[in-house]
């Protein structure tokens, strides 16, 4: 677990740092409301009054695959 934990951390850092959010929140989530069981982490990029209210946040889509590109391509160089 540990390798996991330490990518997810340093994934929510790159996360953070690429989104210029004023944090994360991570959760992990497994088994239960799953169709196949398995381990997962979210990472959500947080800032003050964006409407995260327990474990639910306001979504939305990308306008296009441009910018969902962008956002990709943002998060991969804050890994670097």
């Amino acid at each position: 677990m540990q390798p996991l934990f330490a990518n997810a951390r340093r994934l929510a850092i790159a996360v953070q740092s690429a989104m210029k959010s004023q944090g994360i929140f991570m959760a992990t989530n497994n088994i239960v409301s799953q169709s196949v069981p398995h381990l997962h982490i979210h990472i959500v990029p947080r800032t003050k009054g964006d409407g995260l209210k327990g474990f639910f946040w306001p979504r939305s889509k990308y306008s296009d695959a441009g910018q969902q590109e962008e956002v990709r391509a943002r998060i991969a160089a804050a890994m670097k």
